[in-house]
């Protein structure tokens, strides 16, 4: 299985060391933001849909939540 080098704080762009620092005062973990990172294009593109789909504003918190766990169901990860 290939795997992608998560990036380290100095190798991030600014608002992307910002969000990660936001995330990480909560707890909350950041690899998938790091390997993001690696396409600031697309992490743009991502994070333009994922910020309002995940607060209701475009798909439904309970949709996205239900896809997640199909998603990880599906990779045998029980979350």
């Amino acid at each position: 299985m290939a795997r992608i080098r998560l990036k380290e704080d100095h190798e991030l762009e600014p608002t992307v060391r910002e969000h990660v620092k936001k995330l990480e005062e909560k707890g909350v973990d950041t690899s998938n933001v790091r390997g993001f990172a690696h396409r600031q294009d697309m992490f743009n593109a991502y994070f333009q849909f994922y910020g309002p789909a995940r607060e209701g504003k475009s798909v439904e918190a309970e949709l996205i939540e239900l896809v997640r766990l199909k998603v990880a169901r599906h990779n045998d990860c029980f979350t």
